[in-house]
């Protein structure tokens, strides 16, 4: 099995950390895993923004980097539904205005062997308990791309339960959006902010100690607003949650 990491822009220059958990989480599970050091950004949040061809690029480079994989796992559900959903769409508009079908072709062969780290953990791997240990209080907040584009599921909260050590407190609210939204959040920063900050009152209702996510972009956004407000709640990927072993808290 051929997996390749798509660690995201966003990891890879703000939050390393989230794409070294990757690794050291699939190896631990006899999976190795490559770093293709041609990807770069997948163009969502030109794609977002309303400027579709000078996406294309983009999607060109991403498809032709992870060429030959035969799994490409990232860390963000909003990237992973942009490979899935978006480039096909892409492809589509190109062939449809007689630009030809290589962009079509290209994400026709990319898209269905993209996954989400926890699509990928459950659904290729068949595991929920990854041999993890974390011993604090969590609760997990469910980004909009995971829980409506890919329809993840419950499948974060299982390997969360799974967990040695943690206690999962459910989060009120869990389902609505945190008003971060890529773009939506610069462009809208009134009604972000006011969103943020009816999320970040539903996760210190729980008592947690760490607010968990599977998407960097919207946890730093919440973990803004926690930061500003002075809360003790912490935030993190989780990733590097499941990446935690005994050894990492004696």
């Amino acid at each position: 099995m051929r997996v390749a990491l798509f660690v995201t822009c966003v990891n890879d220059a703000l939050h390393p950390g989230t794409g070294t958990a990757v690794v050291r989480l699939l190896e631990r599970l006899g999976i190795g895993v490559d770093f293709p050091a041609a990807q770069s950004c997948c163009g969502q949040p030109q794609y977002n923004t309303g400027y579709r061809h000078e996406t294309e690029p983009l999607l060109r480079r991403t498809a032709h980097a992870f060429a030959g994989y035969d799994h490409v796992v990232t860390p963000s559900g909003s990237c992973a539904a942009m490979l899935r959903e978006h480039y096909p769409r892409i492809g589509r508009r190109a062939a449809e205005e007689g630009r030809g079908t290589e962009l079509a072709e290209l994400a026709a062969d990319l898209a269905p062997r993209t996954y989400e780290l926890t699509e990928f953990l459950v659904d290729v791997l068949g595991t929920v308990d990854v041999g993890a240990y974390y011993p604090h209080t969590v609760t997990y907040h469910p980004s909009c791309h995971g829980l409506r584009s890919l329809g993840l599921g419950d499948r974060p909260r299982r390997l969360l339960a799974a967990v040695e050590g943690l206690d999962l407190r459910e989060l009120p609210g869990a389902a609505e959006c945190c008003g971060f939204g890529g773009t939506f959040a610069v462009k809208n920063p009134d009604v972000s902010g006011a969103m943020a900050d009816d999320k970040v009152r539903a996760a210190l209702s729980t008592g947690a100690d760490v607010l968990c996510g599977a998407d960097n972009s919207c946890l730093a956004h919440l973990g803004g607003t926690l930061r500003r407000r002075g809360a003790p709640l912490r935030t993190l990927h989780l990733a590097e949650i499941l990446a935690s072993t005994r050894e990492d808290h004696r």
